[in-house]
């Protein structure tokens, strides 16, 4: 390696358990290249990179973005049910029930 060393890490969840790796990679390296240093795909090959968002200290962001020293890629599993509906059946159950 030729290039500076960033420090990173990359945060993968399920409902139950959290996983956060740390890895060196060259700096000019994308977030892809960040996660696959990490080692996370490895140990959890259910991650889709290609079905899955990814982001940096919780802001969306691309596979191909470069990353920085000290930057936390998080991997978003997909959601189950759309937020903005699961509200609204919320608030109409509440009305009902009022």
């Amino acid at each position: 390696m030729t290039g500076k060393l960033l420090h990173i890490q990359v945060a993968f969840a399920y409902p139950q358990e959290q996983y956060l790796l740390a890895a060196d990679v060259e700096s000019g390296a994308t977030v892809e290249a960040a996660i696959r240093a990490s080692g996370m795909l490895d140990k959890h090959p259910d991650i889709d990179l290609q079905q899955m968002r990814v982001g940096v200290f919780g802001k969306l962001c691309a596979l191909e973005d470069p990353v920085r020293d000290g930057d936390r890629i998080e991997i978003y599993r997909p959601l189950k049910a759309d937020p903005k509906q699961a509200r609204r059946e919320r608030a109409a159950k509440g009305r009902a029930g009022a």
